[in-house]
Formats: structure tokens, sequence, C-alpha cells
């Protein structure tokens, strides 16, 4: 898109928050050009929290922002719709420290932006050019445990395409991969609907950790030793691969522009996709920023 958008009217949703437990209202609300996504803790006399690299606290089991100590938990299925749908401006009330989860997925938000509407501004979107490789690894690539990730060029002229492949020992899952160029129509089609999961023998050790408190067969596929305990079974064959994909694209939201770049992760996770956001941002010569119609070159994407 040329432009920037931001949402046409308010909407909002409610549901509990998947690790802490506490229930939530969220609402978006329209935002001006050059805002960003914003988000407004309405119970802290509205401390805004900017959805940006810099302001990443955690990112174990979901990704958290903190700033001067307010913390904002489990952004990453928004932020990956947002993304996805083209909302560049939004401000995101709450009224509580984390997101509501609502089924696990992205659709709910597909939906909450859907009702919202889309707005066009007067502002040129701003995009983010990959020019140079940037990678991630946390072993040795010849170890069979390694993983990866890393951000390349574009090929072909294309936006953000992505090559997502995961490793797991588990009989449901195993190895899978998934290929796309992201539009909005492949996100809703492809992404959108995928769960979160996890594997049984790890819920009363998570729980012990403090997480996933509002947990439950409606918001994630639980794993068995050799099944899954969702009588509604999956939503996708690789539905496991699909969600790992949309996390991805939630977490690279924090760059704070859209990018124009191929993404190449095996076996990341949260903490990957956020070490890459942060060292693409802290290698000023792998990337430029320019206007949609790629002639006019900006400064910085800070």
């Amino acid at each position: 898109m040329e432009f920037e958008h931001t949402i046409e009217r308010p909407a909002e949703t409610s549901g509990t928050g998947l690790h802490t437990g506490v229930f939530c209202n969220l609402r978006l609300i329209p935002a001006p050009s050059g805002t960003g996504i914003v988000f407004r803790r309405t119970d802290l006399d509205g401390f805004e929290v900017e959805a940006r690299a810099a302001n990443v606290a955690r990112v174990s089991y979901a990704t958290s922002l903190m700033k001067k100590g307010v913390l904002i938990s489990t952004t990453e299925h928004l932020l990956a719709a947002l993304y996805s749908c083209g909302v560049d401006n939004a401000y995101v009330e709450l009224d509580n420290l984390e997101l509501p989860i609502l089924d696990g997925s992205a659709r709910p938000f597909i939906n909450l932006i859907a009702s919202a509407g889309r707005r066009r501004q007067r502002r040129h979107r701003r995009y983010l050019e990959i020019l140079q490789p940037v990678e991630v690894r946390d072993a040795d690539p010849d170890s069979a445990n390694h993983r990866s990730i890393g951000i390349y060029p574009p090929t072909n002229g294309a936006g953000l395409s992505v090559d997502y492949s995961i490793d797991f020992a588990h009989p449901v899952i195993g190895r899978q991969r998934l290929q796309f160029e992201l539009t909005e129509a492949r996100f809703a089609e492809l992404l959108s609907a995928a769960r979160t999961f996890c594997p049984y023998d790890e819920v009363e050790k998570l729980r012990q950790m403090g997480l996933i408190r509002g947990g439950s067969l409606d918001c994630a596929v639980v794993l068995t030793r050799d099944g899954i305990m969702n009588s509604q079974g999956l939503r996708y064959p690789d539905e496991f691969c699909r969600h790992k994909a949309l996390d991805l694209i939630g977490d690279l939201a924090l760059v704070g522009r859209p990018l124009l770049g191929r993404v190449v992760a095996h076996r990341a996770g949260h903490a990957l996709h956020t070490a890459i956001v942060l060292k693409l941002l802290r290698t000023p010569s792998a990337w430029r920023e320019i206007t949609a119609d790629r002639l006019a070159p900006t400064t910085s994407a800070h």
C-alpha cells in the first residue's frame, strides 16, 4: 500500500490472558499518521508502551513489552493481525497487563480489525528494505539441535516472504515446513486460525513457573504423548508450523516498519524472532528506509 492506514472506528473485545489468567478488556482506537502501534494501560492512567523492539521485555513463551516497569504481555497475535492487515497506526487500550488469548490464534483479532474497518491516511507508507543478510544462530549449524533465523534481501520485488521449518520429536508434529509471501489474504487463509500449542506433560511445570494460568483446550492445542487432547482435532495438518510463522509475523512487527525482505527460520521461536529484530535495527548498513514508491529514502527506523 502506498499510504499509511489506521482503523475507521473503535472496536473492542475481552477475555482471559493465557499466562496470567487475568481478565482484560481490549479496545482498538484510531491513531494519527506516524503514531505506530501504541499500547495504553487504562488501569494505569493511560500509560503508553510503544510496540517497538526497544521495549521488548520477555520472550520465552510469549513476547512481552515493558517501559518504566509497566508490562504488556502476549502481544504477538494482535501485532501479527495488525501488521498483516496493513494497519500502521492504532492505539490499543487495555485494562490489565496481558492481552486476551481468545481462541489461541489471530483469527479473532482479524475479525476485530474487520469490524473496525480501515482508513487510508495522507502520509506515504515507509518500508524497511533489506540490503544485506542478517543472521542469528544459537548453536553450531552442524548440530542436530541448532536453531537459526536470517533475514535477506527480497527476491523478485516481493514484499515479505517467509520460509519457516520446525522439527519436534512428537508423532503429530515431526518435521513441518511452510513457505509463503505475506499478504493480507494469505495471512487470513494460511496462518490466522493456527492456535498456540503445548505438551500436556509440561503443563504442571509451566504452571509452577507462573505461566499458562489461563490456558485451556478452548485456547490451545494440547499434545498427549501420541496425539492431541482437543476433541475437534487440528485446524490444519501443519497447524504447529503455521502458528510459529504467525508468531514470527507478530514479532517482526516490532521493527516498526513493514519489511521488504525474505526471512528463513529453522526451529526458531520468540527469543530468536526478537533477536533478529534487534540485530537488524543495530545493523543500519543492512537496510534502508524508503517510501512506498521507493523514490524518497528517509533516515532511520528507530
